[in-house]
């Protein structure tokens, strides 16, 4: 298996562990203020969200592995990471509060 194809398999799963990263820690942002009767009522926000990140997290790291990854592996690696990083910040810091509700 050449290192362009390691990107098909490596970018479905880092993209839906990050999509369930990212849904964890904004359930629990959402539970610690108190948004929504119960957890099954975010049940299906956080599905939706999620497999929006998911799908962005999963092509940031296809094409990292798939082009970055054919030159040098451990800085798509390093790169991958750290985007993966910056979106879960970037996704949790948005949808923490949602209008109307204060924590």
């Amino acid at each position: 298996m050449t290192r362009s194809q390691w990107g098909c398999v490596v970018a479905p799963v880092a993209g839906l562990a990050t999509g369930v990263l990212g849904s964890v820690l904004l359930a629990a942002a959402w539970r610690t203020c108190g948004v929504g009767v119960n957890g099954a009522a975010n049940g299906l926000a956080l599905i939706f969200y999620g497999a929006l990140l998911s799908g962005i997290a999963a092509l940031w790291w296809g094409v990292l592995i798939g082009y970055v990854g054919r030159r040098n592996l451990p800085v798509a690696l390093l790169g991958g990471t750290v985007g993966t990083a910056v979106m879960v910040r970037i996704f949790v810091a948005l949808l923490q509060v949602p209008h109307g509700y204060r924590c």
